[in-house]
């Protein structure tokens, strides 16, 4: 069958994880989706039930985290999980939670690679669909900017810039291919540092975070006995989250995201720009890959090998 084909879970997998801000036991189930379904979120607790498109238009909070919601339903903390399945090239599954918020398992996307992994990927009989930028989009909030530019394939350029010893400003690119993503950047974990965490503590929140699932640092040091699993995890873990954050565009991207101390309501600002403005982007059905190749796009490898490695 054509490695274009989408993609989706050869069989159902669970996990159970803590909540993050809710500090609630959660169970997450991935299970096999038909074609065209896209990415579904399901809060099974609720009665009915509530399904959730894990599309841009669905956000209705990205302070701390990426939400979406529907019908007064919502789902937190869910890019972790869409870096997981947009890196490995899942087109269609069903997400079931019993919870309002995606386990946050060791703060990274690794965890969800493995479940990925471990369920298999089954090809479908339908043709993938890319988004394929062309021509330049860009957004800012103060300092702070994010913009698509066209490539030939998805790249992700990262600057950070804190005002902290331990961090202060980092900058990587990943030319992205799936191995890459899962060698560097899925192990990645969030961060933060002690004083803010104690505040949202104080505040209700990040109830579930620990030294198990975040960075955390304080004014001279990385309080995790482990120490960091990159010398530079700090900005991998923002190109993981900004992986996370574009897959809402709902399909495969083509272009250069290009970003300087955005998060997650910035990289949302930018999904929404791109996606108000039809004359920025194409989109691609990739009936042959030789129309891939007409518009000098490089396939990821994902597209070329039906094995993850």
């Amino acid at each position: 069958m054509n490695q274009l084909c989408q993609r989706t879970l050869r069989q159902k997998v669970s996990c159970t994880g803590i909540g993050l801000h809710s500090g609630a036991r959660i169970t997450l189930t991935l299970n096999p989706a038909p074609a065209n379904t896209g990415i579904r979120f399901v809060r099974t607790d609720l009665s009915p039930e509530v399904e959730i498109p894990a599309l841009a238009d669905y956000v209705v909070d990205t302070r701390l985290a990426t939400t979406i919601g529907k019908d007064g339903a919502r789902i937190g903390t869910i890019e972790h999980l869409m870096a997981a399945l947009f890196g490995l090239g899942i087109d269609n599954c069903r997400v079931e939670l019993d919870g309002p918020e995606v386990p946050i398992m060791d703060g990274s996307a690794a965890p969800f690679v493995y479940l990925i992994q471990e369920a298999g990927i089954e090809l479908q009989r339908e043709m993938k669909r890319f988004l394929v930028i062309r021509n330049p989009v860009e957004v800012a909030d103060g300092d702070k900017t994010a913009k698509f530019l066209p490539a030939p394939q998805l790249s992700i350029s990262f600057t950070i810039d804190f005002d902290h010893p331990l961090i202060s400003k980092q900058t990587f690119r990943m030319d992205f291919s799936d191995r890459f993503f899962h060698r560097e950047i899925a192990r990645a974990r969030t961060f933060g540092f002690y004083e803010e965490v104690e505040m949202l503590k104080r505040m209700g929140l990040a109830r579930g975070g620990s030294l198990d699932n975040a960075i955390v640092v304080d004014d001279f040091s990385i309080l995790n006995p482990d120490g960091l699993r990159y010398p530079d995890e700090f900005v991998r873990h923002k190109i993981l989250d900004s992986m996370g954050d574009i897959s809402l565009l709902g399909m495969p991207v083509i272009g250069h995201l290009v970003a300087y101390k955005s998060g997650h309501a910035l990289n949302h600002k930018l999904v929404t720009q791109v996606l108000s403005d039809a004359s920025c982007y194409e989109i691609v059905e990739a009936e042959e890959r030789t129309e891939l190749e007409r518009l000098d796009i490089r396939l990821p490898a994902w597209a070329t090998a039906e094995k993850v490695a």
